[in-house]
């Protein structure tokens, strides 16, 4: 089984820092516009299309697009990219509950033929009610999952070429039917840590997505799912959701942890923390979990770090280490059988390359993935005394000087 990488695209805005680094400062409740904040990047398609090619040439697989108020439209800014970049296949952030399953069965098939195929389907039950009731979305924690597992039905119903009949609780079809299937058919990618997800997890999805807790919990997550799905004739694939600091030394990796550390202030820290803790998502709380609100213990097992989830909701821990050290930590998730990586750092496209030219070569080393290709000028003869490293006349860099 090999691992798969995945980025991240920051469709809200992106920066150095984790807190203040979305465009839509106020998550785009007041305002009509891009906020100038320091700092900041406008998730543009100009920018955005720069981590998407540049993701695609550091041999990343597909790039994470988020959903909510606060970013830009996962759908429409993806098969925008998807202009920009030729192999890089688009994980679509979507809410089943605020959008007919028939439609989203049919633009998922749009979508496949216009991109040739690279599209995947990341399905966001939403565990945040004050966020679901801006969608006009007002069921309960439990009753969005029994719709989610609905909607999938639907979809994969619809997808089968021929028209399809639901009736359920929160949805009612008839005839439904794409006038042609997907092809190939999206993969589905689903996260959930709740009693009322597990059950959905085993009978529709294809990757079952956990964030980056430690591997004895992701062990017990991997079991749960495993067990459920077998009761239901199925097997589900696992994926994991991490931020990532990867640098040449651990000490520059722990360096860098430290200072997005340093820009945390007591109060920012302890606002989040209120914020995050009326969340009613399962997995968040145990993301909260694993730090208390408390910094002096963030290393919550080896290499993994728990400073993002302070400030910032959803995925909050990183690993962080050297480029060894990191791919130490993703063999030892791999053994547990996880298969699918889906990474992030801050900025998205600094930290795509540092991870790209550093982890991914350790990766193939040790079998896990595909080796990269070659550099172009690998094995380029010498000439008038220049490397192969400089060919066709390009100026030597000299010490001192450029």
């Amino acid at each position: 089984m090999s691992v798969h990488l995945h980025w991240f695209l920051p469709t809200g805005g992106d920066g150095r820092t984790l807190v203040d680094r979305h465009a839509y400062t106020d998550g785009g409740i007041k305002r009509s516009r891009i906020t100038p904040v320091g700092g900041v990047r406008a998730p543009d398609i100009e920018y955005l299309a720069q981590i998407a090619k540049a993701a695609e040439g550091l041999g990343f697989e597909a790039v994470l697009t988020p959903t909510g108020t606060w970013c830009e439209d996962a759908w429409l800014t993806t098969v925008a990219l998807s202009q920009h970049t030729e192999r890089l296949k688009f994980l679509v952030a979507f809410r089943p509950g605020v959008i007919s399953p028939v439609l989203a069965a049919q633009m998922a098939a749009t979508y496949q033929r216009v991109t040739r195929g690279r599209l995947l389907l990341n399905v966001v039950t939403g565990g945040d009610s004050t966020e679901q009731r801006r969608f006009g979305d007002r069921l309960d924690h439990d009753r969005r999952y029994a719709r989610t597992g609905e909607f999938l039905e639907i979809v994969r119903g619809v997808w089968g070429g021929e028209p399809f009949d639901f009736d359920g609780e929160h949805f009612q079809v008839s005839g439904g039917l794409t006038a042609l299937p997907p092809d190939p058919l999206p993969e589905i990618f689903f996260g959930g840590s709740s009693a009322a997800a597990g059950p959905v997890a085993a009978r529709h999805v294809d990757v079952y997505l956990t964030w980056g807790e430690p591997p004895e919990q992701v062990e017990q997550k991997i079991d749960w799912i495993s067990e459920l799905a077998a009761r239901e004739g199925r097997t589900v694939r696992f994926g994991i959701r991490l931020h990532v600091i990867s640098r040449d030394s651990s000490r520059e990796a722990w360096a860098t942890a430290d200072r997005l550390l340093d820009d945390l202030d007591d109060d920012t820290v302890r606002a989040a923390q209120q914020a995050l803790g009326k969340s009613e998502s399962v997995g968040q709380q145990r993301m909260l979990a694993l730090h208390g609100g408390a910094r002096d213990k963030l290393e919550i097992a080896p290499n993994l770090w728990a400073g993002v989830g302070l400030v910032r909701g959803g995925a909050g821990t990183a690993l962080v280490g050297s480029h060894a050290e990191v791919a130490d930590r993703i063999e030892e998730y791999h053994a547990l059988g996880i298969e699918h990586f889906v990474l992030s750092g801050y900025p998205h496209l600094e930290e795509a390359y540092w991870f790209g030219e550093g982890v991914t070569p350790e990766l193939a080393a040790r079998a896990l993935l595909p080796r990269p290709p070659a550099s172009p000028l690998t094995g380029l003869p010498a000439a008038d005394g220049r490397p192969a490293s400089a060919p066709g006349g390009a100026p030597l860099l000299l010490r001192g000087g450029r």
